[in-house]
């Protein structure tokens, strides 16, 4: 015991006592503050008492009991499928920032053939949930009906809405700039020499995938003189897979695109594997940009260029914006909109110029 900490053990053998100097240096602090920590001494700043906190987690040390908080409550997070590394990227930071404030999150993930949106609600209303963020629920879908937003909120159950703005929905919504994003893609493809670019997106009566056709489209007619027929086929309406991806991607390189833009990273390792069937090489033929800049992009062959979504700073304005919601200060209920990042690695070069 340090402190009051318990030692994780040790294998073959009885615990081995953690050292002041462990802790301090994983929080960045003195021996000295790490021990006011531990004993609840007073002339600790909040934020400093925070990553000593943190840094016992880390290490695996078992927290004293002064040091334990009660929730503050639980925040329900409604997720699509895990498989994009997206989604389980806004959780981890959701999460991070809720237990920062002192909530407790109880992550909620909807399923092929699993609960439904409206049924893990009902499951967190029944567990007496404080609040709820949504990612890329039926409020991104434009076929769903935005009734059941208006229900939730007649029942006193504040909530929060990323990725999809719905004017029929009176609350916050945090979400990339779709169409922005696009346009950066189709610059940066334009600036490498390419002049067939096409689009692999999502179905289009999702919120993101029509705004990133706009972008898209609105670009080539800017910057190409195209209109909308000159456009045409282009723009390929799939599913938010790697699948999906790679059968966008096969129509597009079959009209003779040398640049593809993709709706997610996913889509554009399908993309990639599409152009690899053909006997083509990614960047040397065929430039692939994808969107998100999911975990560990930027360790595929070739590392992905991409464009950013804001994650961070995303998840802790909706956490926020949240958090006022539930203390009775709701901020505005309008669209916050964060400016994504174009990130260039090794699937876009040069195009190459044509023969002959």
């Amino acid at each position: 015991m340090v402190g009051g900490v318990t030692a994780p053990p040790s294998a073959g053998g009885p615990p081995a006592a953690p050292r002041l100097a462990d802790i301090a240096a994983q929080s960045a602090v003195s021996e000295a503050t790490v021990s006011r920590v531990l004993n609840g001494k007073p002339g600790v700043s909040a934020a400093t008492r925070q990553r000593v906190v943190a840094a016992l987690d880390l290490l695996g040390y078992e927290r004293p009991v002064r040091l334990r908080r009660r929730s503050q409550g639980l925040v329900g997070l409604v997720t699509p499928e895990l498989t994009n590394p997206i989604f389980p990227a806004f959780a981890q930071v959701i999460e991070q920032v809720l237990a920062g404030h002192g909530y407790t999150p109880v992550l909620c993930t909807q399923l092929p053939g699993g609960a439904t949106e409206d049924e893990l609600v009902e499951q967190l209303e029944e567990r007496g949930v404080t609040g709820i963020v949504f990612l890329s629920g039926l409020h991104a879908d434009t076929t769903a009906d935005p009734a059941r937003y208006t229900r939730l909120a007649a029942r006193g159950v504040p909530f929060v809405l990323i990725n999809g703005y719905n004017e029929h929905i009176s609350a916050s919504f945090v979400s990339p700039d779709d169409r922005s994003a696009a346009r950066m893609a189709v610059s940066h493809l334009l600036e490498l020499g390419h002049r067939r670019i096409g689009l692999a997106v999502g179905p289009s009566r999702y919120v993101p995938s029509r705004r990133k056709a706009e972008g898209f489209e609105a670009a080539l007619r800017s910057s190409l003189g195209l209109s909308p027929a000159g456009i045409g086929n282009h723009v390929q309406h799939t599913l938010f897979t790697l699948e999906g991806g790679q059968a966008a991607a096969g129509t597009l390189l079959e009209l003779g695109c040398t640049g593809i833009v993709c709706g997610s990273d996913l889509m554009a390792l399908g993309a990639v594997r599409a152009a690899r069937q053909r006997g083509l090489d990614v960047p040397g033929d065929i430039s692939v940009v994808g969107f998100d800049d999911s975990p560990l992009i930027a360790f595929t062959d070739p590392p992905l260029t991409t464009v950013r979504q804001p994650v961070p700073a995303m998840a802790a304005a909706a956490v926020g914006a949240l958090l006022e919601e539930i203390g009775g200060n709701p901020v505005q209920r309008t669209e916050f909109v964060f400016q994504p990042e174009l990130v260039v690695r090794g699937s876009t070069a040069q195009a190459r110029a044509p023969v002959g």
